[in-house]
This record gives C-alpha cells, structure tokens and sequence, in this order.
C-alpha cells in the first residue's frame, strides 16, 4: 500500500476520533485568540474544557460561552464577580486568582496551550506538567525563567513539549526525523522589528507608540516591544538552547525582514533546512493542537514569485544588545537569565508608563545583571523556590534601579 492510500484509509478513522479537550492558559491574549481561531475553523475535532484569562472579562466570558468551557478563570481576583455576572445561566464555572489558575491547568485535557505573558505563567503550566498533560508551549519564561527545573521534570515526567512561538516551531520541524548529533547549528530569524534601519540618535527618540507598530506581527503590547529591542530574539535564543539538545555556540540570530524563513537548522553534511510560511501564528498553532498530524489553519498560502527577494542581515549589537545580554546570561547559566528577565519586564512596563526611554530598557536590565554578580545573586537553581528568588530579586533590584532613572 502506498503512503496516499494509507492517509486516504486512514481519514475516516480520523473522523471517528473523539474530540481532542484542551485548556488555553492566556485565552485572551493573541496567542490564545488564534488558537480558539484554528479551533472554530474545526469543529468537533476539539473541546474546551477550560480557558483562563486576565482582565478582559467579556472576550473570556463570551468565548467560554461560544466554546462551551466548563471553567473559566480570571487571574485577576478583582474581576470575580463581573465574571460570574457575565457566565450568569451558562452552566459554566467561574474562578479567580493564582490557585484558581493552577486548578484549570491540571484539568484532565489532551493538551495545555500555555500563552500567559510572564511569569505569572510560569506556576499553572508546570502544574499542568504534573498531572502528565502535554503542554504547546507559548509562554517563554517557563524556559527563560526556569528552563532547567522545567525541561527537567518535563523529562523525568515524559511529557511532551511542543513549541508554539514560529521560531522553534520551525527548528521543530526541521529536526524532526534527524539525528541530532548531526546538527551543526541552529539560527532563528528576526524581522529586525520597526527600528531596523535606525540610527542611535533616532532610537533615543522612540515614542511609545512608534515601539508599538510592529510591521509584521500583531503581539500583545509586552511581546511587541520585545520585538522592538530583539529582546524577544534574545529571550528565543535562550529558549532553543533548553527546547533543543544544542550548545549555545550553535545558536545564532540573523535579521530577516520579511519574516517567510522562521529558522534553519544546518547539519554537519553542509545540508540547511529552513521552514517557511507567510508570518500568521496560525501555522504554529495548528501545528501543536494537531500534532503529529497537520490540519488546514486557513492562512494564505506563501508564494515566493510574490514576495520577491527574501533578505538577511546580521544583528546590529552595537544598537541592539538585548541579543547580546541574553547570550551573556545564557553562558553565566542559573538565575542569571530569570534575573535577566524579571528586569526586562520591569524595564518594559516603564518604557510602557512613559518613565524611561526606549534605549534604557536594555540598559536596564545590563544593569540589573552586573548587580546581581557584584551581589553573588547568579547560581544554579535546583527548584522552583530558586526560581522564585531570583525573580523578586531581579524584579526589586530592577525597580531601585528604574527609580534612580526616574530621579
């Protein structure tokens, strides 16, 4: 039998499966919207059982109702009661707050999508590891933030982590059915984000605004200014290192405005294999929800004699370390890159609030690294307590710092 009979004998069989449950951890953030979106285009092949989100309590309670949920959560314990107002008759569970969080993430489901922003992701989704449900992983502090607890008890579980963000998709599906001493090198794309072409004098003029009009995706406001500083490539760099049994001397950068090539794997025979595709999360996503098998996500399909020439540059470090930081943190290994990121976020919030510049994120969080070295703040962490620590630390040594700015 060939391999297009067998898919053709194989498709009824498929139509026959029961619907695949999924909790969506950042419901009504963007990753979480484009999934319910690969999720509608296919009915009665999955099944909300839970969907948590923050404080947009109509999107969350109108899509637990579309969706059929039987829990929905908010993360904020403020919004409780506008929340139960908004499922009132639906049959529906509403809940609030952290503990609320990390019981819809260990609900019984086929797989976790785990899209929270932040660290506040960090707690449900290694709860959901717990209980042995899969995880497509959207939320890059789990691996930045504590990559080795993580990908550890990931392992020691033998639960699967599939990657969501495009770039490690791509390597994903570049390694796949490789052996992968054989790989030479991995290098993720970077669109170079709206101030690729800018001068330094130009960027100490970045408004707010300008750092928001990504010319390519279309983000939350914190994953759009990381695009903004290649912080966002940084903190992807470091998160191939734990997704990916590589060196960090075999991961790299290059800019790519166009974003067509998600990434490329090299292997030592001089072969490159690159994944393409027109830039819609989409793609990803439909990849997780249905792996290993490939459903249609509905998004245009890539023609080259239409996109023309397709570009690459190297990273300007000189105007963008954020690249830079996150390899340095990367090679001093433990806290150093959870401390890397509590400052982050805390640097973007206050380019956010007006309060600091757009060149001062990252030299913010340049500063807060060289304290928590000068405060011997960088070692190992064996356990999510460790974790925890380098974070307030980070996000307090961060913040002292952000007000001396500000003065």
């Amino acid at each position: 039998m060939n391999s297009i009979s067998a898919i053709r004998q194989s498709a009824p069989e498929r139509a026959c499966r029961p619907a695949k449950r999924l909790t969506i951890l950042g419901s009504t953030g963007s990753i979480g919207q484009s999934t319910l979106d690969v999720v509608r285009q296919h009915p009665g092949t999955f099944e909300i059982e839970a969907l948590v989100g923050n404080q947009n309590i109509p999107q969350l309670a109108a899509d637990a109702r579309s969706f059929g949920a039987k829990m929905a959560v908010t993360a904020d314990p403020s919004r409780y009661s506008e929340l139960v107002d908004a499922l009132e008759g639906s049959g529906i569970a509403p809940a609030a707050g952290h503990d609320a969080m990390v019981e819809a993430a260990q609900r019984p489901v086929e797989l976790n999508v785990a899209a929270i922003v932040g660290a506040q992701g960090l707690q449900p989704t290694i709860a959901a590891l717990e209980i042995g449900n899969p995880v497509a992983l959207a939320n890059k502090e789990c691996l930045v933030c504590a990559g080795d607890v993580f990908m550890q008890r990931a392992a020691a579980l033998n639960v699967p982590v599939i990657p969501v963000d495009s770039e490690h998709s791509a390597v994903f599906q570049c390694f796949e059915g490789h052996n992968a001493d054989r790989v030479d090198k991995v290098t993720l794309t970077a669109s170079g984000g709206p101030f690729r072409t800018c001068s330094a004098e130009e960027l100490n003029n970045v408004t707010v605004s300008d750092a928001l009009n990504h010319p390519n995706w279309s983000m939350g406001d914190k994953i759009t200014i990381d695009s903004a500083t290649l912080m966002n490539k940084g903190l992807e760099l470091i998160e191939a290192y734990q997704l990916f049994p590589v060196r960090q001397d075999q991961i790299d950068a290059v800019v790519h405005p166009q974003s067509i090539v998600h990434s490329l794997v090299s292997y030592v025979d001089g072969s490159v294999l690159a994944q393409l595709g027109m830039p819609d999360m989409r793609t990803p996503i439909a990849l997780a929800l249905a792996y290993p098998e490939r459903i249609d996500a509905q998004v245009e399909r890539l023609d080259l004699t239409k996109v023309g020439d397709l570009t690459f540059e190297p990273v300007k470090h000189d105007l963008f370390p954020a690249v830079r930081l996150c390899l340095s943190a990367l090679d001093r290994g433990g806290s150093a890159t959870t401390i890397l990121n509590a400052a982050n976020e805390v640097a973007v919030a206050e380019f956010l609030s007006q309060r600091i510049g757009f060149l001062q994120i990252a030299a913010l969080v340049e500063d807060s690294l060289t304290r928590a070295e000068r405060d011997s703040m960088i070692h190992p962490l064996n356990s999510l307590d460790d974790v925890w620590d380098a974070d307030r630390y980070g996000r307090t040594m961060a913040t002292e710092l952000a007000h001396k700015l500000h003065n």
